[in-house]
């Protein structure tokens, strides 16, 4: 985990998702299902399972209406954190309303209209407002909070947005990338700007194996 200044231990961070070759989380119309093969989505059950939480920003329940749950695979469903610094998610979305999960955490800010967040409250989702500048819940924040919380670890499966802000901060401990057998062209990319001028300043990883699942083949790393 990692260690912030005033000595709390940050969750372990993974990020996962699945991409074309050419680097597409989805078309330009933001069709993503499926991308990967069943032998992935398996993987990415068990990933689920291995961590404390499960975290996406509000885009990806917007269009993809997830879950989040273990379904594929033996195990447990973890916590399901959404970032959502405006309260944008419908309520009727399956994070709020599947009971396979223990607890649904929204992580939001002041900008959140008080009448939504007065809706989403309830016995079995959470609404946690925190600290912020423009509307934006921060990573290092919500991580700090979910430390307060015991959570441990925390995989994150999206949107294009958070992974971009999560490494762009450093905050990643682990990476594994599904590369799927299929060429998209235009479309959503995995990673935004990390401010990268040279190679020099580019994220690499202390190790790094490739694995596969029927046709696809995953790249696990180490940051």
């Amino acid at each position: 985990m990692s260690v912030q200044p005033s000595g709390i231990r940050l969750p372990a961070v993974t990020v996962h998702y699945a991409q074309s070759v050419d680097g597409r989380l989805a078309t330009r119309i933001g069709q993503s299902r499926w991308i990967s093969s069943e032998a992935t989505l398996r993987y990415a059950h068990t990933l689920r399972a291995e961590h404390d939480a499960v975290l996406v920003g509000a885009g990806t329940v917007r269009v993809d209406n997830p879950s989040l749950t273990v379904r594929l695979v033996p195990g447990r469903s973890p916590v399901r954190v959404i970032l959502d610094g405006n309260l944008t998610i419908p309520p009727t979305s399956r994070v709020m309303s599947d009971e396979d999960a223990s607890h649904t955490l929204i992580l939001t800010t002041r900008h959140a209209p008080r009448d939504r967040i007065e809706r989403f409250r309830g016995p079995r989702a959470e609404v946690v407002i925190l600290d912020d500048d423009d509307g934006h819940v921060d990573p290092r924040e919500a991580l700090t909070f979910l430390a307060d919380r015991s959570i441990q670890s925390v995989l994150i499966e999206g949107g294009a947005r958070v992974i971009t802000e999560f490494l762009r901060a450093r905050l990643v401990k682990r990476l594994s990338v599904c590369i799927a057998p299929l060429v998209i062209g235009e479309g959503v990319s995995a990673v935004g700007e990390l401010g990268t001028l040279s190679l020099a300043e580019a994220i690499r990883p202390a190790s790094a194996r490739w694995r596969q699942f029927g046709s696809d083949v995953i790249l696990e790393a180490e940051l």
